[in-house]
């Protein structure tokens, strides 16, 4: 099986359930997404591929369609376990996927697929779809054209080292894919309401390369965090905040 990032065997591991409290849900426009474009239904199944904690388990659950999480991190397939008792969970890579050829109508990747895209990964997908069966992608992506949200990535940026990124457009060179046709993108505003503490520090925190930093540097972010939250007055209030994010889906269809 291959391996997976260090910053992401180490970070998700020991961060599994701030992952949970501080990463956001999904607009509703996503629910139409999966719905429209990637064809999820009733009789459907789907993988969701690199599922972390199973944050968008309730989005595919919503469609009717059968769901199998495949997550490489036994933490984070651990909390799945806990939260969603009644999904299907396996221990699997993007270039290891545990089914049979064929077999599935979607694999969906929420927050994953920069972890693993290469060429090898989108063979694997591509092996376990049925003819016309779908890859779709989504992320939420921060806005940092709101100052705040652009002084939290100051802060974590430098700390990154190699550790892939949506940001980086990277995932992006391994399309066109051979097998695959593009279904375009779309994209829709998102927004996590709650307290600082939970929005920006936890969120913040459970990014892998934070989460995998040494206990006195992780510490020194979270000071950094709280203190960038106490300057800030929109922010410093009792009251909740809303981080705003853009939330990008892409979707590809296999072809023969």
């Amino acid at each position: 099986m291959c391996p997976i990032h260090d910053a992401a065997a180490k970070g998700y591991a020991t961060a599994a359930q701030a992952y949970v409290t501080g990463r956001p849900g999904y607009p509703p426009e996503s629910d139409t997404w999966l719905r429209e474009v990637v064809g999820l239904g009733p009789g459907a199944t789907v993988v969701d591929l690199g599922a972390g904690t199973g944050k968008f388990l309730p989005y595919l659950r919503r469609t009717g369609a059968r769901l199998v999480a495949v997550e490489p991190v036994a933490e984070m397939r651990a909390q799945i376990e806990r939260d969603h008792d009644s999904v299907h969970v396996m221990n699997g890579t993007a270039t290891a996927i545990p089914l049979a050829d064929a077999s599935v109508d979607a694999v969906v990747c929420a927050q994953s697929f920069h972890w693993f895209a290469t060429p090898a990964a989108v063979a694997e997908i591509r092996r376990v779809l049925v003819p016309d069966g779908v890859l779709g992608l989504i992320w939420n992506v921060r806005d940092e054209s709101v100052p705040w949200v652009a002084a939290l990535t100051a802060i974590v940026d430098p700390f990154q080292s190699d550790s892939p990124r949506y940001r980086s457009g990277d995932w992006r060179r391994v399309f066109p894919a051979e097998g695959f046709a593009a279904l375009g993108e779309r994209h829709a505003r998102n927004g996590h309401v709650g307290k600082p503490e939970q929005v920006i520090v936890d969120r913040m925190l459970s990014t892998s390369f934070i989460a995998s930093l040494p206990p006195e540097q992780h510490a020194a972010v979270a000071r950094q965090l709280r203190s960038l939250i106490a300057a800030t007055p929109s922010l410093a209030s009792a009251g909740d905040v809303t981080f705003p994010y853009d939330t990008a889906m892409f979707a590809y269809r296999k072809v023969s």
